[in-house]
């Protein structure tokens, strides 16, 4: 019976250790706020990207949008700088998801992707079309 505590302990502070990770794990701009290469939308099993020809000015409303959303802050960048990126965390486990938006030219491009695991179950791809839903009622 003694044995069943110790492994029960041991799952708990192996689940919490990993909840504090993940948490506390720091964001590296210099990793994470970097030039979006694409041209075309891609979608990719741990995020997504997006380029909406010609909205390069759209770049200040989308970051209203983003901003407004819940457990989302910049990591870097301004909108000044023609290139934002935000961290939205999971409710949960705090997972964070990294988004990049850049004015380039005439286009506006959005890139949004995971930083643990293989996939994210389509959240991020959910995210940015909530997002670019918004952005077009207004």
């Amino acid at each position: 019976m003694i044995w069943s505590f110790w492994l029960l302990l041991a799952v708990v502070v192996t689940v919490a250790g990993f909840a504090g990770w993940v948490r506390m794990a720091p964001s590296d701009p210099a990793r994470w706020h970097v030039p979006i290469t694409a041209a075309e939308d891609r979608d990719m099993p741990g995020g997504v990207i997006r380029v909406l020809k010609g909205r390069a000015g759209d770049i200040g409303q989308l970051d209203d949008i983003i901003r407004a959303t819940p457990r989302t802050s910049v990591l870097a960048g301004t909108v000044g700088d023609g290139r934002v990126t935000y961290v939205t965390r999971s409710k949960l486990w705090g997972f964070p998801d990294y988004t990049t938006i850049e004015a380039k030219a005439d286009d506006l491009l959005i890139h949004a992707r995971l930083r643990f695991g293989q996939s994210d179950m389509g959240v991020n791809r959910a995210r940015v079309q909530d997002w670019l839903s918004r952005l077009r009622q207004d």
